[in-house]
């Protein structure tokens, strides 16, 4: 079986519609079963690879490869890492705080000396 697609029209909108089909033939007769005989608004065709454009789901999963396990020494390591990071963007999101916190206070005393 092969993948083709067509446009279809639905209430005078053109739908682009795929179908698994043996033939051409046999596509256009399901997608006309499915819609109605005057729905079809171009040929079934053959869907590739090249043009798609894309990649299909099976495609991705099939290259995506398994990580080793870690070693312990790794998970530590790993793991302090992250810690670090996390405290790094804690720090830094405490410090633009305390600047926003000031300005404000700067700016609520200038608007009481005017």
């Amino acid at each position: 079986m092969n993948k083709y697609q067509a446009y279809v029209r639905i209430k005078g909108q053109l739908v682009n519609t795929a179908v698994f089909a043996d033939s051409p033939i046999h596509a256009r007769l399901i997608i006309q079963y499915q819609f109605g005989m005057n729905s079809l608004a171009s040929t079934p065709s053959i869907v590739t690879r090249e043009s798609r454009g894309y990649q299909m789901i099976d495609e991705v999963i099939s290259a995506i490869k398994a990580k080793p396990p870690q070693t312990p020494e790794q998970a530590r390591v790993a793991n302090l890492q992250k810690q670090k990071d996390a405290a790094s963007k804690a720090l830094k999101a405490e410090r633009n705080r305390q600047k926003i916190k000031r300005a404000q206070q700067q700016i609520s005393s200038a608007r009481a000396n005017i």
